[in-house]
């Protein structure tokens, strides 16, 4: 089986994992300030915390922003893994879901509608499957309506909008380094802002002080594995692009299969190659038939999945019922990248 995802890992990593088991450093070391300090450099912001997860880390931002209880609202878009919807909910906001356009992120003008019928205090743009929202168009009716914006940018390790990087775009961003991710700890996340008093709001959820805080650290191992794979972050996604590039080509004229399109002023970094299909769910049990890791992305809405407040969200439940994806990791052998054209073009053409 090619599997959906299959993180690489070099020497490098081996070899820091070995120098930290007989360091006895384990926790609290130099490999997390390390990672930490070339992080919030790659990305381009002046403050970078690492956490235990993706979703630890959009819950300290929600509660560092302020997100604390029901009168809270928080936009969030109709596609996403749970963590987006479900980080609200435990910080104690309310939810309020709207639909994606063609790009699978967030609609901007399903966003106007929200704002102004919720006043919402913050909004969740996710930069899904690897590509930006829309960001000029988010953050134009943020300010003008003082609204705060958390990128959640656990799909878009590297991702660009018109030439900044996913996660320096709003006043605040979380992402993930869950095995799957382009950067990829095991488990793991980090929480980043331009913001001073955004920072400190941060350090004391996650550092013993000023409040009751939560012990949410990421240890020596995953720090050092996380440092030498951001190393060679812009290397590995390119090769996702390139194999993508294939993908596009070999599957442009396939009768009812919808692409994935890198839209202008976005760099994509397809943490997930994503394809729509009205026969999806025989697309994909015959691809893993033959031996190819096809996944479905997502099966529900994050107001489906949590009965949340929404507005008209009829594309991204289109959505539920067509989306898949195929193996584009960084992994992939070109023999690999072969069968699955072969493939999937066999098989698209079958059903």
């Amino acid at each position: 089986m090619i599997p959906i995802i299959k993180p690489y890992f070099g020497k490098e990593e081996e070899k820091t994992v070995l120098d930290i088991m007989k360091s006895g450093q384990i926790t609290r070391g130099q490999w997390t300030l390390k990672f930490r300090e070339e992080f919030k450099k790659y990305i381009g912001v002046g403050f970078c915390h690492t956490v235990c997860s993706g979703t630890a880390a959009l819950y300290i931002a929600l509660k560092a922003i302020g997100i604390s209880k029901k009168e809270d609202i928080v936009i969030v878009p109709s596609l996403s893994f749970m963590a987006t919807i479900d980080a609200v909910i435990l910080a104690g906001g309310t939810p309020v879901v709207i639909d994606v356009d063609e790009s699978y992120t967030m609609d901007p003008v399903w966003l106007e509608e929200a704002i102004k019928k919720y006043k919402p205090k913050a909004v969740i743009p996710v930069h899904l499957f690897g590509q930006t929202a829309d960001m000029d168009k988010i953050k134009a009716l943020c300010k003008e309506n003082n609204v705060l914006i958390l990128e959640d940018a656990a799909q878009a390790h590297g991702a660009e909008f018109k030439g900044k990087k996913a996660g320096s775009l709003g006043d605040i961003s979380a992402f993930s380094f869950y095995a799957s991710k382009n950067v990829a700890m095991g488990e793991g996340g980090a929480i980043l802002t331009n913001n001073p008093e955004i920072d400190e709001k941060i350090s004391n959820w996650i550092e013993f002080g000023d409040h009751p805080a939560l012990n949410l650290r990421i240890t020596e191992f995953q720090a050092g594995i996380g440092y030498w794979q951001l190393k060679r972050l812009d290397e590995t996604n390119e090769k996702r692009r390139k194999i993508a590039k294939i993908y596009n080509e070999e599957f442009k004229d396939l009768p009812g299969l919808v692409l994935p399109q890198e839209l202008p002023d976005r760099k994509h970094v397809y943490h997930i190659y994503a394809l729509r299909h009205p026969e999806r769910n025989k697309i994909v049990e015959k691809l893993i038939e033959n031996g190819i890791g096809a996944r479905v992305y997502y099966e529900y809405t994050l107001h489906q999945l949590r009965n949340a407040e929404h507005l008209n969200c009829e594309f991204g439940e289109l959505c539920t019922k067509e989306l898949f994806a195929v193996p584009v990791h960084a992994s992939l052998t070109e023999s690999e990248v072969d069968y699955i054209v072969s493939t999937v073009k066999k098989i698209v053409k079958e059903v």
